[in-house]
């Protein structure tokens, strides 16, 4: 085969892996909805917190950014995903707002304050203080620092399966998204040669194979236990 040819099948795979990547994390940007309509329908946010979305919409613009032609050019995927996460979370983050109590509507206002400032000081900085391969470096680390900063949410979940010994607050779908998002985007970034994309998302993957594991072991222990019960009531 011809160096042309393998080139060919090296980039198809590669946009393979980036536009499943895509797909993947839109089921989870659409996973708040169910709570979202809950809080429309209430017209209250009740007990639930704005923070996680917050921390999203960070964690999506800088990612965007390092997405960007001028930033790491050829990796447009990663800004497509991130875009389309950025808006959803806006939207969350907005509804949030919008039917919080005074309090909680100001300090999380202050946040989407923050938010952007932050951002807007990234983008800032990456293009009048670096070079091109600089600013790559420089966004690229801000990058992956925010991606493994996201993996409290899974570990704290890890470990809440594993107190409780059942898997009520992880639901399957979700967790293998997750895990197939990050397989798919751990791909997309070996083919790029890329580490501030193949190191955050290998660590994402590790955790969902973690995730899917405990799923299945607990699932079947949290079975034996809800029947259990039933036997002891019946006989």
């Amino acid at each position: 085969m011809s160096s042309v040819g393998i080139s060919s099948i090296y980039s198809g795979c590669s946009v393979a892996a980036g536009v499943t990547g895509n797909i993947f994390a839109f089921v989870l940007f659409v996973s708040p909805i169910p709570t979202f309509r809950r809080i429309l329908r209430n017209k209250s946010t009740e007990q639930f917190s704005g923070l996680p979305y917050i921390c999203s919409l960070l964690n999506c613009l800088i990612t965007l950014w390092y997405g960007m032609p001028l930033v790491s050019p050829g990796i447009i995927l990663v800004a497509t995903v991130n875009s389309v996460g950025a808006v959803f979370q806006l939207i969350y983050v907005s509804i949030f707002i919008s039917y919080a109590e005074k309090a909680i509507k100001l300090k999380i206002s202050g946040l989407l304050i923050a938010v952007f400032l932050v951002f807007l000081a990234i983008v800032f900085t990456s293009m009048e203080v670096f070079d091109s391969n600089g600013r790559r470096l420089f966004v690229g680390y801000l990058s992956v620092a925010s991606l493994i900063s996201m993996f409290a949410s899974p570990l704290f979940i890890i470990k809440l399966v594993i107190k409780t010994r059942s898997v009520e607050f992880m639901p399957f779908y979700l967790s293998l998204s997750n895990f197939l998002m990050s397989l798919s985007f751990l791909a997309y970034g070996m083919f790029k040669d890329d580490p501030f994309i193949y190191v955050p998302n290998g660590i994402g993957t590790l955790l969902g194979i973690a995730q899917v594991m405990l799923y299945s072991y607990y699932s079947t222990k949290s079975g034996e236990v809800s029947r259990q019960p039933l036997i002891d009531s019946f006989a």
